[in-house]
């Protein structure tokens, strides 16, 4: 379990250009996450960031793609780079893809060093992600490219066949912009046949409104300690 005491500090990132004021603030789980002051909001579930990444995002969407059939695979939220790198770590013959985050503000390089995920996940992927240039694919490793995209996810061109959507936006009540019936009809656009989509959010507004863009819906139990349910869309037709 990591110190409390080590997630203290706050750090201003180019305040002088209205970036947010982030504070480093540990989970239930012993991993660590951000909390972005003007929002107040947490980057990742205070019951466990580490948890959350490995269940909602790898789980119950990643892993279930397991014929070996090179996957593209969109993140709307970049942010720590966890979900990246619990992804990155299960990447295999069985699980090739095409890692595509995109982020419009990303995250300080100083201040992801203070996160102390390299003692609870593989560290030289750890390093390697956050290392790789932006805007540029890169293999990471033989079964996992990484492209990191500084974007706008409501404005800027999206990717195209998508198979796999890990949804990490901020709350709808944070950023109602971001979880809005023209975003993700926009956002089904980018799917092929077959393609999940999972995120935190189980609320009935967001599950009606996947419904009513075609997609299948499913209630799935959340992570242990966590959220009581998650959400997993996949498009049928």
């Amino acid at each position: 379990m990591l110190s409390r005491r080590r997630y203290t500090h706050i750090y201003y990132l180019c305040s002088m250009n209205n970036k947010p004021h982030i504070v480093v603030e540990p989970t239930a789980d012993g991993s660590a996450t951000l909390f972005v002051k003007e929002l107040d909001e947490h980057y990742h579930s205070v019951k466990g960031a580490l948890t959350e990444a490995e269940h909602i995002y790898r789980d119950c969407a990643f892993l279930q793609r397991s014929d070996g059939t090179p996957l593209r695979l969109l993140e709307v939220g970049f942010g720590t780079g966890l979900n990246a790198v619990v992804t990155a770590m299960v990447a295999d013959a069985q699980h090739p893809v095409h890692y595509i985050s995109l982020e419009k503000y990303p995250v300080d390089e100083q201040l992801l060093s203070t996160l102390a995920y390299d003692t609870q996940v593989d560290k030289e992927l750890l390093q390697a992600i956050h290392a790789a240039e932006w805007n540029t694919p890169v293999a990471i490793t033989p079964h996992f490219t990484l492209e990191k995209r500084q974007a706008d996810y409501l404005t800027d061109a999206l990717p195209q066949g998508i198979d796999i959507v890990y949804f990490d936006a901020f709350a709808p009540e944070k950023q109602p912009e971001m979880w809005s019936e023209e975003a993700f009809a926009r956002l089904y656009n980018t799917l092929n046949k077959g393609a999940v989509l999972t995120t935190y959010c189980a609320k009935g507004h967001i599950r009606r409104l996947f419904a009513s863009l075609g997609l299948t819906v499913e209630r799935l139990p959340g992570p242990i300690g966590g959220k009581r349910e998650i959400l997993r869309a996949t498009r049928t037709e």
